[in-house]
């Protein structure tokens, strides 16, 4: 029955998905590869920066779906505030756009969902627990004596958007479902991550073992794919959170073309409660290509012999 279930509903989604949704109505799915402006946050006075950006802007308030022309706006002002090929302010902000604007793939269509968080209903993120909160006072000072303290984003083995929980981000945002009578694959196009999801009604794995992208079991809640993970081998894979950090995630068709994910966090050594977002993700033609991040790792060489001409010049 779980297999004919599988067919019957995954199959109605396109095999390739784009992670849509932003935060506030910036731009939607529906570029090269479907991604959103996510990442990015505003910088003009009236569009005041937000503590993350997948959290409600202050500007709109308590709404939690904004109007035709309130998304519009807002899409066009951060196209034009996040333009990479922008050539003013300090020489560090004109480095930190690193790519141009050709390689980010920020999509064409604009989102009126006003906060990827939907729950606390004020689209804001729970307060962070006093031990989180001396966590992230004490990452600001990043490590950069050998290559293991370097962040698993940055080594290009586990990160960005693909989770879990899958985020919108900048660019690879596409995903593919693939099937089994007994599992589900979900393949990220960024750092070609593949969770394998066990159908198979098997309990968690013992807590002694321990994945990178945690132990992935699902069911079926009528039509829609619920999956829940717990059992991960490292903190701080995403927002600081620890390994007995326990996910739920919900995949479901919202219409032909568009298929809804909603995740619920809930890591109480991080967040005073848990919280979920909302995400839709669109149907898409185009192909999942390879990702390469930096090959014989030179990028991060080149990291850590920086940090070694700072230490230098610093003495």
């Amino acid at each position: 029955m779980i297999g004919s279930r599988l067919v019957r509903v995954l199959s109605a989604l396109a095999l390739a998905c784009s992670i849509g949704a932003t935060l506030s109505a910036q731009s939607a799915p529906g570029g090269s590869a479907g991604a959103n402006r996510a990442s990015a946050r505003p910088r003009s006075a009236s569009a005041p920066a937000l503590r993350t950006p997948d959290e409600r802007p202050g500007q709109f308030g308590e709404k939690s779906v904004l109007s035709d022309v309130e998304a519009e706006e807002f899409g066009q002002n951060r196209i034009a505030q996040d333009n990479k090929d922008r050539r003013d302010g300090t020489a560090d902000q004109d480095v930190a756009r690193a790519y141009n604007d050709f390689w980010w793939d920020f999509g064409t269509r604009v989102a009126k969902q006003a906060s990827l968080v939907v729950d606390p209903p004020s689209g804001r993120l729970p307060a962070l627990t006093p031990a989180a909160q001396k966590k992230l006072a004490s990452a600001q000072t990043p490590k950069y004596d050998n290559v293991e303290e370097r962040p698993l984003a940055e080594r290009c083995i586990l990160g960005f958007n693909s989770g879990p929980p899958m985020m919108p981000s900048a660019y690879n945002n596409n995903m593919q479902l693939v099937q089994t009578p007994t599992q589900v694959v979900i393949l990220n196009e960024m750092v070609h991550s593949a969770r394998v999801i066990d159908l198979s009604g098997r309990p968690h794995r013992p807590a002694s073992m321990r994945f990178l992208t945690g132990d992935s079991i699902g069911h079926w809640d009528g039509n829609t794919l619920v999956v829940d993970t717990t059992n991960f081998s490292t903190e701080g894979n995403f927002r600081f959170s620890t390994r007995d950090m326990h996910l739920v995630e919900h995949f479901s068709l919202e219409d032909a073309g568009t298929l809804r994910y909603e995740f619920t966090m809930d890591d109480p050594a991080v967040w005073t409660a848990k919280w979920t977002a909302s995400i839709p993700m669109r149907r898409s033609d185009e192909l999942i290509f390879e990702y390469a991040c930096h090959e014989a790792n030179y990028g991060l060489e080149g990291v850590l012999k920086g940090a070694r001409y700072a230490e230098t010049v610093k003495r």
